[in-house]
């Protein structure tokens, strides 16, 4: 069976964002390579415009919009960081955008959608309760009502390649750091479009790379998936890495884990926390809590994660867009 995208979907995503992207940093760290006795390259997502990798997804998709899709726009359904990707994007292309978020997505997410929005005529945010309606029906309904065009935030061919850029950088910056490549490349995990689309750039560009997914410990529908070979779907779960907190793998992002992903292992609330004060105290970079999915399973050295030490490995902080008082409260020891 074909996957859903190739090596070549993402390069042609590269041209696309080119110019519009930031080509973000890749950080290292001593502490860190001591802690975990790996030579680690994390890619800053963190600091990608709107503050995620999402942007690279939702640019993508809106940049294959025909002329008659961007007057009658794009309507996304998203916890945040698609959201803000698709409003931002669609206001530098010129288009209107109505984004379905649940009423208690964080207040800097949702208050940089609609900033995002201002000035752009028919575009809106539409609240809905996460855990009592369904944001995929809310979106179709829109869509159909509106005559708009529905971008996921996961399974789409599109926002898949999109996402698999931030890995090609990750790779081409490492050579250029030090001319090596990649052993293992540490990916967060929420319907796996990041993950799907970088381990398709991965493969390709380091033959044998092995690529793990980390998804919080209450939201482990891939892994779940993964074991019984089908695309499990569970309750929207309950954990601060809100960014993760998907029912189910995508149908095209599910073929895709299944081939080119060594496997999934989770990480606990707390231990994103710790990431979260690492970042923060010692590297000088606010990460979200889903951002640290992949840090904090390396540094806890998360269970099915196989011994990396001596290994050069990649991790891909996925964004940074996280109430400041929040983190307070986090770093502070609230996770209540």
């Amino acid at each position: 069976m074909s996957l859903a995208i190739t090596f070549d979907d993402v390069a042609r995503a590269a041209r696309h964002l080119a110019g519009h992207a930031h080509r973000t940093p890749v950080l290292t760290s001593r502490t860190a390579d001591a802690r975990t006795g790996a030579r680690v390259f994390y890619k800053a997502e963190n600091l990608q415009r709107m503050g995620a990798f999402k942007f690279r997804g939702a640019f993508n998709a809106l940049s294959h919009f025909t002329p008659e899709q961007r007057v009658r726009g794009v309507i996304a359904y998203s916890s945040g960081n698609h959201a803000q990707a698709i409003a931002l994007s669609a206001r530098m292309l010129g288009m209107p955008s109505v984004i379905v978020m649940p009423h208690d997505a964080p207040a800097a997410k949702l208050a940089a959608t609609r900033g995002y929005q201002e000035g752009q005529a028919g575009s809106e945010v539409v609240l809905y309760d996460r855990y009592t309606e369904d944001r995929e029906a809310i979106g179709a309904r829109l869509a159909a009502e509106r005559g708009m065009t529905l971008v996921p935030p996961y399974d789409h061919p599109h926002v898949m390649a999109g996402q698999g850029t931030a890995a090609l950088e990750l790779i081409e910056q490492v050579r250029e750091l030090d001319g090596g490549g990649l052993d293992a490349l540490l990916v967060c995990v929420g319907g796996g479009g990041l993950v799907s689309g970088c381990a398709v750039a991965a493969h390709h560009l380091v033959p044998g790379v092995q690529v793990w997914g980390v998804e919080p410990e209450a939201g482990n529908d891939t892994q779940r998936s993964l074991a019984e070979g089908r695309i499990v779907h569970i309750d929207t779960p309950k954990t601060i890495a809100d960014g993760a907190q998907t029912q189910h793998s995508g149908t095209l992002t599910f073929p895709v884990i299944q081939a080119l992903v060594s496997g999934i292992v989770t990480v606990s609330d707390a231990q994103l926390v710790e990431a979260m004060r690492f970042f923060a105290e010692r590297m000088k970079i606010v990460v979200e809590p889903t951002g640290c999915l992949g840090a904090a399973a390396l540094f806890e050295r998360a269970a099915g994660l196989p011994d990396l030490r001596g290994a050069r490995v990649g991790v891909i902080l996925s964004g940074g867009n996280v109430d400041v008082r929040r983190l307070g409260e986090l770093l502070a020891g609230g996770l209540a």
